[in-house]
């Protein structure tokens, strides 16, 4: 199994149509919605999670597990009470986060330094949900350190979550490489008997098949989560499973549907910036899209980027003959 990983400000709900577009991904986790001290009225889930109103699913028919994060036991189990009426394919807690903000507010990864706390969070929010629908945590290896990652890990699985994400790093390590797979391969060894039969599932650096198949090796996990390596290459959950790449031919349509849900919810100055942060992981992957980026690195003026969109699409783009061609999943929804 490959989950699309959340990325606050990079992997939202508009990439995540696009990439699920690709194929390969079997599941897609959103977003973190923040939970401080009240109880969010539904349009602030369905805001971050707009799939809530598709039966949960991206427009490829991915299911997506809604992400709450926080830190009090008895908030996040009334909104995780509140989440699950909107029918979500489960609920995900974060305990990964590792922005400034985020952990000052007692929200991410600053509270893997309290495997107790992490412990109540999912428990409580265990019991708020229904016993069909699954909850899930995300974790780093620790705050600071990793000393307390077998604490952590033990406590989300004793409380009685159904799988663990597991990034590869610490907060203070950030996104830099190395991951670290052997510790986690460790962490997930320390699991007691009667856990495991817990899922745990590798995340972090994961650009390439040959990182997926090493991962693998090292971690023992079966299940991986790949993010900015999805973004940079939107193959490669297909080519992970062997069943190809996506060349760049494919990818003018799917700039089209992402450029026309940025243009729907993103303020007319900001929305340039969003192609251009695509484009630049995506050059990484693909000699056009460095062409790409640079033609439009000064470019903001949206008429502009339609203009080049057009002049990268040709003439029969988003055709009805053209979206035909197209492998089922990336075909675009009415």
């Amino acid at each position: 199994m490959l989950l699309l990983a959340p990325m606050e400000g990079l992997l939202d709900a508009t990439l995540r149509d696009v990439l699920t577009r690709t194929g390969g991904i079997d599941r897609c986790v959103s977003e973190f919605i923040r939970v401080t001290n009240t109880v969010l009225p539904e349009r602030a889930f369905i805001r971050v999670v707009p799939e809530l109103l598709h039966g949960g699913r991206t427009r490829a028919g991915v299911p997506v597990r809604a992400q709450l994060l926080g830190s009090d036991p008895t908030l996040l189990a009334e909104n995780a009470e509140r989440l699950a009426g909107l029918g979500p394919h489960g609920i995900d807690l974060n305990f990964g986060c590792p922005a400034k903000t985020v952990n000052q507010s007692r929200g991410g990864a600053v509270l893997l330094d309290e495997p107790e706390l992490v412990g109540r969070i999912v428990a409580a929010v265990r019991r708020a949900v229904p016993a069909h629908m699954p909850v899930s945590a995300k974790m780093r290896l620790g705050y600071n350190d990793d000393e307390r990652a077998e604490d952590c890990a033990h406590a989300i699985a004793e409380a009685g979550a159904d799988e663990l994400v597991i990034h590869a790093r610490t907060k203070a390590h950030g996104y830099r490489p190395p991951a670290y797979w052997d510790r986690l391969a460790e962490v997930r060894a320390s699991l007691p008997p009667a856990h495991r039969r817990l899922p745990v599932i590798a995340n972090g650096e994961i650009w390439t098949v040959a990182d997926a198949a090493r991962c693998r090796e090292v971690t023992g996990c079966e299940h991986l989560m790949i993010g900015r390596g999805m973004v940079t290459d939107p193959g490669l959950a297909l080519a992970i499973k062997g069943l190809g790449g996506v060349p760049w031919s494919v990818l003018p349509p799917l700039f089209e549907i992402f450029w026309r849900q940025v243009s729907a919810r993103v303020e007319r100055r900001h929305r340039s910036g969003r192609l251009k942060q695509w484009l630049n992981y995506l050059r990484k992957r693909y000699p056009e899209a460095q062409a790409a980026f640079d033609e439009l690195r000064l470019v903001n003026e949206p008429d502009d980027i339609e203009a080049w969109l057009r002049r990268a699409q040709g003439p029969d783009i988003l055709t009805t003959e053209s979206i035909r061609a197209l492998p089922a999943e990336m075909a675009p929804a009415c």
